[in-house]
């Protein structure tokens, strides 16, 4: 896995590389050189363009136009003042050297005199803003980024592209869309989410130092990035020695009268993803519409009250039928009220490995008035406890509904509130959005997220019958709760790519993702095993 920092840990770790003799010009000279290299490695570069500001970012950029110039490339470096003027004394050393070395210069150039550069160059390095960007884009930087952006060149941002918010992930204004993002020592959360991922193209990371690797550990990441490999432990072994009973069990206990579609999308998701006997249980009085829906899953109706939802006499059958199940998915479609907080109540106390989904996770808002970290008791159990939750869904539970998390950081953050509110392993929140981490109380998991089709009505409850088919297939028992997660996740997006190749990037419905899951498990699966022969960027 691959650590993520926020940006003021990566500050301290170039402090504490510095204490083991890596100084600060040291590290400027390997980033500016390790953004060179990458865009080398992109091929059939002649001519290039550094885009530099006035700050350390600007400094890599002078560092790689040196480190170019000497690999026989035709380099311009574009600056708003005089590398003489550079207030950065180190920034100003690096400029003035590469100048010596034979690097030419365009001192604030007009906007025609840019675009007329770019268009001669074989790609451009953005150095303008770096990580240490907040607040808005200025000129002449704002023009530089429209003439970037405009001009077809292939982009190599140095750290962060120019705009965006290496720690949120937010581009309130202009911002530079590149094709490589080189970020330094690790990644940053903003490269991973929201904005970021629209516009950091692929990403590599450059350590700059042999001992980086144990120092960002050391620095508590916020966040880890799971690579393919990392999944072997937690993936379930083929074997032919089984039955369907073997393969796991899952109870889906959800729907309404009003919203009849989601325990039916995540039933199937269930029995798609390898859970070998999935039961439905679903108010009485859409039994007959479930069913027709579902040929092969036996749909059991519950006692239902007058607004079409599951009552509180419901309660002694999902737990009975819980107790046959190796794990259980419960909300989808049941909205909230006595009776669904009734049902979801007593499954919180039933020893069978439980995911909560969408009305579930409202019902529970409910009981605790919007502040769930404020009780652990209800979380407290001996078997896995996995909760799904939007950012939305997130803020309701922790007290923040009208101001709910508007960052991947923020996410974590108050996914972490319920996770150490009980302290337990056994308990593990995904907190969904453009990026989705899988939170436990030792580490957050970071799946690669999947394409901008899974914003769709009913994916949610895909992915809630996903995880539940594959804990059913462990049958509770895993090492690594969130890893199962992400792994679930990442099912879901590929899943998801495979019918966006089908159905279009817009067409994409709920699904349309289940009808590729078996596809999509079984290609993981291979890529997992045999990760060498993947060629694409798990960064991407």
């Amino acid at each position: 896995m691959q650590p993520v920092l926020n940006v003021e840990d990566v500050k301290r770790v170039e402090v504490a590389l510095t204490r083991v003799g890596v100084s600060i010009s040291e590290l400027m000279h390997r980033a500016g050189c390790a953004a060179a290299q990458e865009a080398l490695a992109l091929g059939d570069v002649q001519n290039a363009v550094i885009l530099a500001g006035m700050g350390n970012n600007g400094g890599d950029g002078w560092v790689a136009a040196e480190a170019l110039l000497a690999h026989g490339v035709n380099v311009k470096v574009v600056t708003p003042i005089e590398p003489d003027q550079l207030s950065g004394d180190l920034a100003r050393q690096v400029a003035q050297r590469a100048v010596r070395a034979g690097v030419s210069t365009l001192v604030g150039p007009s906007r025609d005199e840019l675009e007329g550069l770019l268009s001669a160059s074989d790609v451009a390095l953005d150095c303008m803003l770096g990580t240490g960007f907040h607040g808005e884009v200025r000129a002449p930087f704002d023009i530089w980024i429209d003439c970037v952006n405009s001009s077809g060149v292939r982009v190599v941002a140095v750290d962060v592209p120019s705009g965006l918010s290496a720690q949120t992930g937010h581009a309130p204004g202009p911002c530079v869309v590149v094709d490589l993002t080189v970020t330094m020592l690790a990644l940053k959360p903003g490269l991973l989410a929201d904005d970021g991922r629209d516009v950091c193209g692929s990403i590599v990371v450059a350590p700059l130092a042999e001992q980086t690797e144990k120092i960002v550990v050391e620095a508590d990441p916020v966040a880890w990035r799971t690579d393919l490999e990392d999944y072997l432990d937690v993936m379930v072994p083929p074997t032919n020695a089984v039955d369907k009973f073997s393969r796991g069990s899952v109870l889906v206990v959800g729907g309404s009268s009003r919203f009849v579609g989601a325990p039916i999308l995540a039933a199937r998701a269930a029995a798609r993803a390898g859970a070998g006997y999935v039961t439905l249980a679903v108010p009485s009085c859409i039994v007959p519409q479930a069913q027709a829906h579902v040929l092969e899953i036996p749909v059991v109706g519950l006692p239902c009250d007058d607004d079409g939802t599951i009552s509180k006499e419901a309660v002694p059958i999902v737990t009975k039928l819980a107790e046959k199940r190796s794990a259980v998915l419960a909300g989808p479609g049941m909205r909230v009220s006595a009776g669904t907080v009734a049902v979801v109540s007593a499954l919180l106390t039933s020893p069978e490995p439980l995911v909560l989904d969408a009305d579930a996770l409202n019902c529970i808002a409910r009981l605790t008035s919007g502040k769930l970290q404020d009780f652990p008791e209800i979380l407290r159990r001996s078997t896995p406890l996995v909760l799904t939750p939007h950012r939305r869904e997130l803020g309701r539970l922790v007290g923040k509904e009208d101001n709910p998390p508007a960052s991947l950081v923020d996410q974590l953050e108050d996914a972490r509130k319920i996770a150490w509110s009980d302290g337990g392993s056994e308990l593990v929140v995904v907190a969904k959005g453009t990026a989705t981490g899988c939170v436990g109380v030792e580490q957050a998991v970071l799946p690669k997220p999947g394409p901008a089709a899974l914003a769709t009505a009913g994916s949610g409850d895909v992915l809630g019958g996903i995880i539940a088919s594959k804990l059913a297939q462990t049958y509770g028992r895993v090492n690594n709760l969130p890893l199962l997660c992400a792994l679930s996740c990442e099912l879901h997006g590929y899943a998801a790519t495979l019918a966006t190749e089908r159905m279009g990037s817009r067409g994409v419905m709920a699904s349309d993702i289940i009808d590729e899951l078996g596809i999509a498990d079984d290609a993981l699966g291979e890529r997992v095993t045999f990760p060498d022969a993947d060629n694409g960027d798990e960064n991407d």
